[in-house]
């Protein structure tokens, strides 16, 4: 009861204006002279260290953050109580939890869908497609880097990228030479997609559920993202040998609900939305029903599975038994365990690591000093520039943490740069580093740097382009 009491006294302290300290407003302290924010950032790039050596040390990226974010927030909390300050650390990790919970059950559907249509065999019938049509090398280059630009922005660059290098790795069975060329060239096409789409990447995802930019402004990146697709392929082209693949084709067919499963994944999309545009509600609400959506698919295909086979084997049609699939044809939960852990354990560390470094103040330093000191185009192509080295996720949250005050034309600008500046290496952007795991042997850190000059010229090409064409928004 004394305890009760003596909050109430101090509520009735605060109230009347008698308690003034900084944080009783639910500021944070400025800790970035402290010993405390040196350890801190020495965490950060410790695990961030680990997660750049990922290749070489095979643990995944996921561990090293993890561990790090529950160390500097256990250690900012360990201050600020035993400076009777509880409650604004629970606020402020509150805060970024939120921030991360829904970016994450909206990365969760979306995955679900793609790992639903790899099932029903959608992408093996692309392989086989390909295959089929006995196209050669250079045809074969340019269909994947076009499918991986115009797939990533409703299927994400991540995802795009897997499944476009196991149609190559299919395709081109041994050629390590092409399949690392295509390699490159499926990374830079899946990133470059994805960054005039706000479902083409994390980054594009944060910054249209921030409400900075709409759904269809982002239409306004897409040239600036084809040139920056564009110019290294046309290069990367030149070098591509004059032949076809030896594969032998085997025909595939789709398993039953394959394109309902499809169309399904598009009204999710289009329900997020129109939730979002029309009704101001967060993008996730339209997403979770859009989950529902294939619950429910998933259920009748489960209760008509039995008389489709007894009528199929009553007919004789042996074909048509295998192509609807198993005995449960349909397990969503199945799908969400395939959903792929470690990219969204791995973004729960960055958003929670970088919103601590925030809220220690490092975050306000970094934004006096480049949006300050620099102009925001300047620091818009260094931060992109930068995202090439500690991935993309960390800088765009930060940015998105700092709220600079930036034209519209300058947050479309940090969005293409954040989007694409991953491409120059292979550790910068999250495609190239599931596909250094998925083509292992193949697809390396220094069969991509040695591309990275003409990647660069893209990179700056798609940024003048940008400034060139939306000069209206700046």
């Amino acid at each position: 009861m004394g305890a009760l009491c003596g909050r109430f006294g101090w509520f009735i302290c605060m109230s009347v204006g008698l308690i003034t300290p900084a944080w009783a407003s639910g500021e944070p302290l400025d800790l970035t002279s402290s010993k405390l924010g040196i350890v801190c950032i020495a965490i950060f790039f410790v695990a961030y260290a680990l997660v750049m050596l990922e290749e070489k040390l095979h643990l995944r990226k996921s561990k090293p953050v993890l561990v790090a974010a529950g160390l500097i927030w256990i250690l900012i909390s360990i201050y600020y109580v035993s400076h009777d300050i509880p409650h604004v650390t629970e606020h402020a990790f509150r805060h970024n939890l939120l921030e991360f919970a829904e970016l994450m059950l909206f990365l969760l559907v979306a995955m679900t869908y793609i790992n639903a249509l790899e099932e029903r065999k959608v992408f093996d019938r692309l392989r086989a497609w390909l295959l089929q049509k006995g196209f050669s090398y250079l045809s074969l280059f340019w269909i994947s880097g076009f499918l991986a630009f115009f797939i990533s922005p409703i299927a994400d660059n991540l995802t795009t990228a897997l499944l476009m290098c196991a149609v190559i790795m299919k395709v081109a069975e041994g050629d390590k030479r092409f399949i690392n060329l295509c390699c490159v060239n499926i990374v830079i096409a899946a990133n470059a997609g994805g960054a005039f789409s706000p479902f083409g990447d994390i980054t594009t995802l944060m910054v249209w559920q921030a409400g900075l930019v709409k759904f269809n402004e982002f239409l306004a990146l897409f040239v600036p993202s084809l040139v920056n697709y564009m110019v290294p392929a046309a290069v990367m082209s030149l070098f591509v040998e004059k032949k076809t693949p030896s594969t032998v084709y085997t025909p595939v067919t789709m398993l039953r609900g394959a394109r309902r499963i499809l169309t399904l994944f598009l009204l999710t999309v289009l329900t997020a939305v129109l939730c979002h545009s029309l009704l101001h509600m967060p993008p996730v609400l339209g997403m979770m029903m859009g989950l529902g959506y294939l619950q429910f698919f998933g259920y009748y295909l489960r209760v008509t599975l039995k008389r489709r086979q007894t009528k199929a084997q009553r007919q004789g049609d042996r074909q048509r038994i295998d192509l609807l699939g198993s005995v449960v044809p349909f397990d969503i939960f199945h799908k969400v365990a395939r959903a792929e852990w470690d990219t969204l354990l791995f973004f729960y560390g960055i958003v929670m690591c970088v919103g601590g470094l925030g809220f220690l103040g490092y975050l306000g330093l970094m934004s006096d000093v480049l949006y300050g000191q620099w102009s925001a185009t300047t620091a818009n192509i260094f931060l992109g520039i930068l995202s090439s080295v500690i991935d993309n996720i960390p800088v765009m949250f930060a940015v998105l943490s700092m709220q600079p005050e930036m034209s519209h034309g300058q947050w479309l600008l940090i969005t293409l740069t954040a989007g694409v500046g991953g491409s120059l290496l292979s550790i910068g952007s999250a495609a190239g580093v599931a596909l250094m795991g998925q083509a292992r042997g193949y697809y390396t850190f220094f069969g991509h740097l040695k591309w990275a000059p003409v990647i660069a010229l893209g990179y700056f090409a798609s940024v003048l382009t940008h400034l060139w064409l939306n000069s209206a928004l700046f």
